[in-house]
């Protein structure tokens, strides 16, 4: 991902995507946040509910490394502890193999 996940055709278009993919039956994500500059409340609601139903679905979504000011706005919301946080993402995808 790249640029600026805030209100609009980015955050729509991210949520169209993850529907396909859950649709599929896909559960478990990693998103790689290095290249997102800044995102607003949508990019991080967005990220909450796909974060929420892929437990429901008995998955999880992943995040790597996310920049300071996405990192700043997750803590500043409490939201930061919700997720699990990788600096590799390799690192993140093998995570999903552990129990």
């Amino acid at each position: 991902m790249s640029g600026a996940l805030v209100l609009g055709v980015p955050v729509n278009n991210l949520r169209q995507k993850i529907d396909n993919l859950t649709a599929h039956g896909a559960n478990q994500f990693v998103f790689n946040l290095t290249g997102i500059s800044r995102m607003d409340s949508s990019g991080i609601g967005l990220l909450v509910m796909i974060m929420s139903s892929t437990k429901e679905a008995g998955g999880a979504l992943k995040l790597v490394n996310p920049s300071k000011q996405v990192t700043q706005t997750l803590k500043m919301c409490n939201l930061l502890p919700l997720f699990e946080v990788f600096s590799e993402e390799q690192e993140a995808i093998s995570s999903f193999s552990k129990p």
